[in-house]
């Protein structure tokens, strides 16, 4: 038996299933990431202390969607960056074609 405390989070596995959903029924998944110093994003585009990126595998290189962070490179206004966001700074994930959201991460 499984000791709550001692089980990991669900919200990596919640933000890979959405986005496995996303992409096998042809949307372009993208997530709204609250901002903090532990975020590595372009600062110029937080709004509000958040930032929503296009997570698709047009939009990124070297995808890793892991237990604790989400890192990939992607171009901002032509220049590559590196993105490193941690699981828990995620706030949702939506789907672009649709516009809705389709799933919080709720841990």
């Amino acid at each position: 038996m499984i000791n709550a405390l001692e089980s990991s989070s669900t919200r990596p596995y919640l933000i890979r299933a959405l986005y496995e959903w996303c992409t096998d029924n042809g949307f372009t998944p993208y997530v709204a990431v609250q901002v903090d110093d532990t975020v590595q994003v372009p600062r110029e585009y937080v709004k509000n202390g958040e930032i929503v990126l296009n997570i698709s595998f047009d939009a990124t290189s070297s995808l890793k969607l892991g237990n604790d962070f989400i890192e990939f490179k992607a171009r901002f206004a032509g220049t590559a960056r590196e993105i490193s966001v941690p699981v828990g700074r995620v706030i949702a994930i939506y789907a672009r074609e649709n516009g809705q959201e389709i799933g919080r991460a709720h841990v």
